[in-house]
C-alpha cells in the first residue's frame, strides 16, 4: 500500500480537505485535498528546502539576521519549521496550524520534530493567534493556502494590520503569495498600507510565488555592497542562494545604483 493511499483511508473533519503524501524519486510531498504540492521534503535530507519559495522566503535574513523568536502561521510539511529550528539555535519557533491532520501529516511523514523549550506545534487559529499576541516575535512567517487559494482569513486588511502589532521593533512580516492571484495587487496593497509601505518583494527562482516582506521600520542594511557582504555570509552559514536574492530584488522594487529603496 502506497503512503498515498494510506492518508486517503483516514477520514477527514466535515469540511476539511484531505491530507494526502506522494512519494517520488526520493521527494515526498503533501496535497491538501488537490493535487498541488503545498510542501516537499527530501527524504535523505528532511531539513533542506527544496521548494525555491520557502528558500526564498528565507531571505528575511538579509535584513534581521538574528531573530530571538520566530512565529509561523500555517504548518504544512514543516519545511520552514524544521529549517529554522535546525540551522537556527538561537531561536524560538511556534507555529500555529489548524488542522490536526496536517499536524499528524507532518509529524509522521515529514520529520517535525515534537515540542521542546525552543519549538512548539500550536493547533489553532492562526489570525486569532496573531490577534492575541503583540510585540511577541521578531519575524513572522505566513504561509497558509487550502487546495485552491490563499486562505482570505489570513490575507484582510485587519490580519496585516495585526501581523504589524504582533511584530517587535526590528520585526519583519514574511509572506508566501501566489503572482498569478487575480488578487494579488489587493494582498500586496494591504500589506503595504499596514506596514507604510515599508516593503520588498523577492520573486522565487520558480516563477509564480513572490516572498513578500513587510518592516515595522526601514531597515538598517540596504546598500547593494552591505547587502552582498551580508549574503556572502549567510551563504556559508545555511548554503541557500543568498547572492542571487539580492540579484532579484531588482526585479520588483524601488532602488538606485547603490542601495534598495524601503
Amino acid at each position: 500500500m502506497s503512503i498515498l493511499s494510506k492518508l486517503r483511508g483516514r477520514r477527514s473533519e466535515p469540511g476539511e480537505p484531505s491530507v494526502e503524501v506522494s512519494e517520488r524519486d526520493g521527494l515526498r510531498s503533501l496535497h491538501l485535498g488537490s493535487s498541488t504540492v503545498q510542501s516537499t521534503m527530501r527524504v535523505d535530507d528532511p531539513v533542506e528546502l527544496v521548494l525555491s519559495y520557502t528558500r526564498a522566503m528565507m531571505a528575511f535574513l538579509l535584513f534581521h539576521p538574528k531573530p530571538r523568536d520566530v512565529a509561523m502561521i500555517g504548518l504544512g510539511g514543516g519545511s520552514l519549521a524544521k529549517f529554522v529550528y535546525h540551522r537556527l539555535p538561537d531561536a524560538r519557533v511556534t507555529v500555529v496550524e489548524n488542522s490536526a491532520r496536517v499536524i499528524a501529516a507532518a509529524r509522521s511523514w515529514f520529520e517535525v520534530p515534537q515540542d521542546d523549550a525552543r519549538f512548539q506545534v500550536r493547533h489553532g487559529d492562526g489570525a486569532e493567534y496573531v490577534r492575541e499576541h503583540t510585540q511577541e516575535c521578531d519575524v513572522l512567517m505566513v504561509d497558509a493556502y487550502d487546495s485552491e487559494a490563499q486562505v482570505e482569513a489570513l490575507a484582510t486588511e485587519a490580519f496585516y494590520a495585526d501581523a504589524r502589532a504582533a511584530l517587535r521593533r526590528d520585526g519583519v512580516l514574511v509572506v508566501n503569495l501566489w503572482s498569478s492571484d487575480t488578487r494579488f495587487d489587493s494582498y500586496l496593497q494591504r500589506i503595504e498600507r499596514a506596514f507604510d509601505s515599508r516593503v520588498v518583494c523577492l520573486p522565487a527562482e520558480r516563477r509564480g510565488n513572490v516572498a513578500v516582506f513587510g518592516f515595522v521600520r526601514s531597515p538598517e542594511t540596504t546598500s547593494w555592497e552591505a547587502l552582498r557582504q551580508r549574503a556572502r555570509q549567510l551563504e556559508k552559514a545555511y548554503g541557500l542562494e543568498f547572492l542571487r536574492f539580492v540579484g532579484r530584488l531588482t526585479e520588483m522594487n524601488p532602488h538606485t545604483e547603490r542601495r534598495l529603496i524601503v
